[in-house]
């Protein structure tokens, strides 16, 4: 499977527990409906303790205020993937935008997101002519 370069093991640092999980408290099961392309999503996803968006369209929901899991977030807008980011040990990160409120989230990547709509999301700033010609040449 061609994906996204993960860290090693051994720097992986241990996720915090949670005692909230997606739709548990409300008794919504092990999936939920994506708000994007209204396929149905797995609550568990490899390499998160919380699936926070669809893999296959990367579309998200304004659930979480504070901390993954924690569903405080009052706005429930659609957020929508608008562009990545590298974090300092390497992991990769989405960053989504709600079309609701505005506010702007960064949320990891999971093992099972669509390799093409990442590397899509990740090339986007190549396909603006603003960004300049000799973009793709430097690379």
């Amino acid at each position: 499977m061609v994906g996204m370069p993960r860290r090693k093991d051994r720097d992986r640092r241990p996720q915090r527990g949670k005692d909230v999980l997606h739709g548990r408290s409300r008794g919504a099961g092990e999936t939920f409906r994506c708000v994007g392309c209204r396929l149905p999503v797995p609550t568990a996803a490899p390499g998160t303790a919380h699936r926070n968006h669809c893999p296959h369209c990367l579309t998200s929901r304004h659930v979480d205020r504070r901390i993954p899991g924690d569903r405080a977030e009052s706005c429930r807008g659609r957020m929508v993937a608008v562009s990545m980011s590298a974090r300092g040990d390497g992991e990769w990160a989405l960053v989504h935008q709600c079309l609701g409120c505005g506010a702007l989230k960064s949320n990891r990547i999971a093992g099972d997101d669509n390799a093409v709509a990442l590397m899509r999301i990740a090339l986007r700033p190549l396909a603006d002519p603003r960004f300049g010609r000799g973009a793709l040449s430097a690379l």
